[in-house]
């Protein structure tokens, strides 16, 4: 009876270790899994791609500009500042129907950086001949936008030429047409001969 009772002993003891082993074989897999979903989870979210809503102009900035003439919707519009002539072109819904285009094409910039309080005109086809040049394209009347103006138009003023043109291109925007002095783009005595003639708006 003994000996019975000893073998029954040593099986439980047997089927108890077999357990325990497979317990912890069991609990370490449930660990492993749960750490593996952790990973996973992790993963998916560093992949995930982020959206940055635009802001426009860091320093909430904003100009004011007068678009008129052969635009769908002409008026007085904000925009941000530094913003260039194909954005508010864009912001009138664009040119209509009876814009010039080819007149656009050749004398209008798109990629030229607004200035505060500026007004662009778009002459309608047949128009552009009749009006007087200095009331096209952002120009007040009798003068040249030196913000707008192409090169070609630039080089008409008075001691510029194609190079000086350039520089006066490549200098804008400008709030003030002194900056053309401050910005060492003419001499004064250039300046002195064009500073009637000039515009900023």
């Amino acid at each position: 009876m003994e000996w019975l009772k000893n073998k029954r002993t040593k099986k439980l003891l047997r089927l108890a270790k077999n357990y325990q082993v497979s317990l912890i074989l069991a609990l370490l897999g449930f660990t492993l899994l749960g750490a593996g979903l952790s990973i996973a989870k992790f993963s998916r979210q560093s992949s995930d791609p982020q959206f940055i809503s635009a802001q426009g102009d860091q320093n909430g900035e904003e100009i004011v500009v007068d678009i008129a003439g052969a635009v769908n919707k002409p008026g007085v519009y904000s925009l941000p500042a530094g913003s260039r002539v194909s954005e508010a072109v864009d912001k009138a819904s664009g040119l209509s129907g009876e814009a010039d285009k080819a007149w656009v094409a050749q004398n209008l910039n798109f990629a030229a950086k607004l200035a505060d309080g500026q007004k662009i005109y778009i002459p309608a086809i047949g128009q552009a001949g009749k009006v007087d040049t200095g009331t096209v394209a952002g120009q007040a009347a009798g003068k040249i936008n030196i913000n707008t103006a192409p090169s070609g138009e630039l080089d008409t003023l008075p001691g510029i030429g194609p190079v000086t043109a350039q520089k006066i291109i490549a200098s804008r925007p400008y709030a003030a047409t002194e900056e053309l002095l401050s910005k060492k783009v003419v001499g004064a005595s250039t300046f002195e001969k064009i500073k009637d003639k000039v515009t900023i708006y």
